[in-house]
């Protein structure tokens, strides 16, 4: 079956270059209210916006400090990553940009990469060491806690670790019951460990339990990951986006010309995927859309 005719793929659909001119991109966020994605040049120290009206590329804010992955919250702010700050953030819709938690208990975070909203309305984020090790991306510094983890935050309980047998933790989703979360291990793109791979978890509330290999990635690493209403894992790679069942079947890859950073679903029906890739912001059109859950166990 070819690419255009694969059930999950919108009719007559093709790769769409978006955007183009970035260093880095990372960290793709589709804005309902706006009608546009907002991304990152991690290495540009800058973010950038795609506008879906106009088409137009601009720059939304420069100098922040190398952010990286972002969600929505339930409150139509944005909480992003920040690697040079070491911290997880929010910026308002009147953009000022808060902290929310920079350092578990007397340690600084490494440099906080990639964030997931939970059922419960907790927020949980890998922290890999990338912005404190390659100083196109962050700033120089030491893990101060001496390893990388994933972490869990909420106003009510404050930063707990969560998982702590991956070597770089990257991207982070959920199923769409809330049940599983899935983390990326990078590891191998810079030595660290043998990771490029998937991992699944079980979500027992506040915690995760039962690790297990969820896929491994054999070109490049999986990056940022996403999943669609029927758990499907629609993952990075370095040579385009593999799509997984829940089972860990690869039911469709979607080549792409440049190394792809991160995914997310958008567009006014939900159904695009934007792609963020090295130098670019790619969109192909799908026939699923993002999972959500009610936040009803908050």
């Amino acid at each position: 079956m070819s690419r255009e005719q694969h059930p999950l793929l919108a009719p007559g659909t093709s790769l769409e270059r978006l955007a183009t001119g970035a260093t880095w991109s990372e960290g793709p966020l589709w804005m309902p209210d706006e009608r546009a994605v907002r991304w990152s040049d991690i290495p540009g120290d800058r973010i950038l916006r795609w506008d879906a009206a106009t088409g137009e590329v601009s720059v939304h804010r420069d100098q922040v400090e190398f952010t990286n992955g972002r969600m929505l919250d339930s409150d139509g702010s944005v909480v992003q990553c920040s690697h040079g700050h070491r911290r997880l953030e929010r910026e308002a819709s009147d953009g000022t940009v808060t902290e929310i938690i920079s350092r578990w208990g007397e340690y600084r975070l490494n440099s906080p990469n990639d964030v997931a909203l939970a059922p419960d309305g907790s927020y949980w984020f890998t922290d890999p060491h990338y912005g404190i090790v390659q100083p196109r991306e962050g700033h120089p510094g030491i893990r101060e806690y001496g390893d990388c983890r994933v972490f869990r935050w909420s106003a009510e309980d404050g930063l707990t670790a969560v998982i702590d047998d991956i070597d770089q933790p990257n991207g982070i989703a959920f199923s769409p019951d809330g049940g599983t979360v899935y983390v990326t291990d990078t590891a191998v793109a810079l030595g660290d460990g043998p990771g490029h791979w998937i991992r699944a978890y079980d979500v027992d509330g506040a915690t995760a339990r039962r690790g297990r290999l969820f896929v491994t990635i054999e070109v490049g690493v999986p990056d940022g990951i996403a999943v669609d209403v029927e758990g499907r894992v629609w993952s990075s790679a370095g040579d385009g986006v593999h799509v997984f069942e829940p089972d860990g079947a690869e039911v469709l890859f979607v080549p792409v010309p440049e190394v792809v950073a991160n995914v997310t679903f958008g567009g006014d029906d939900g159904s695009d995927l934007f792609i963020a890739a090295t130098t670019s912001l790619y969109r192909v059109r799908t026939t699923t859309r993002a999972a959500t859950f009610s936040h009803s166990q908050r």
